[in-house]
């Protein structure tokens, strides 16, 4: 009897040991709960912050090789539209020196070389036109355009400064952007004679 007195003594003796240890367990394993917990977030904070810096740069990236990639599209097309500028550019004094050749063949209109260069230049013109050159009218009389013209020199006259008094060279457009400027001579302001 007395063993089995020791015996449970000792079971409650244990018994209250170990809810003293389990409170502490418990305590414990809150306090790791609780800091797991916080941890978890402060790490699923960071991964979310993490991950919107990537997703924003991916972003970023993106649109910047769609506008690179649009560019590159547009850069390509100038280029043929344009790739014959040169050849076109250099064409143009030979062109100038046969129409100065047609103007001298015009004297007789009624000769067989005046017909063949008309032929002839109708030719070039219908390249011309296919390329997408176009001639920029020009007038005796129009008001001088820096855009267009250059003024290759002025003269006095009585016609309004900056008219245009002659044209010494026809000027073109390829495809709406400035070939070549029309050379001109415009007018100059009057000049009042000092009086002596």
């Amino acid at each position: 009897m007395k063993e089995d007195m020791n015996e449970k003594d000792f079971e409650k003796n244990t018994c209250e040991t170990e809810d003293c240890c389990c409170e502490e367990q418990n305590n414990a394993q809150q306090e790791y709960a609780d800091a797991v917990d916080e941890s978890d977030a402060a790490e699923a904070e960071a991964a979310v912050d993490e991950l919107t810096k990537w997703r924003e740069l991916a972003m970023r990236t993106a649109a910047e090789y769609d506008n690179y990639r649009k560019r590159c599209v547009k850069e390509r097309e100038e280029f043929c539209r344009y790739a014959n500028r040169g050849l076109l550019e250099e064409l143009l004094p030979v062109i100038d020196n046969f129409e100065m050749g047609m103007m001298m063949a015009g004297q007789d209109t009624s000769s067989m070389i005046y017909i063949g260069m008309s032929m002839v230049q109708k030719q070039l013109n219908d390249f011309l036109s296919s390329q997408g050159v176009e001639p920029i009218p020009t007038e005796v009389g129009q008001a001088f355009d820096h855009n267009i013209h250059e003024a290759i020199q002025s003269e006095p006259s009585d016609q309004p400064e900056g008219t245009i008094l002659r044209v010494l060279r026809r000027g073109y457009n390829l495809k709406g952007r400035l070939l070549r400027p029309a050379n001109v001579i415009v007018a100059a302001a009057a000049q009042e004679e000092n009086k002596a």
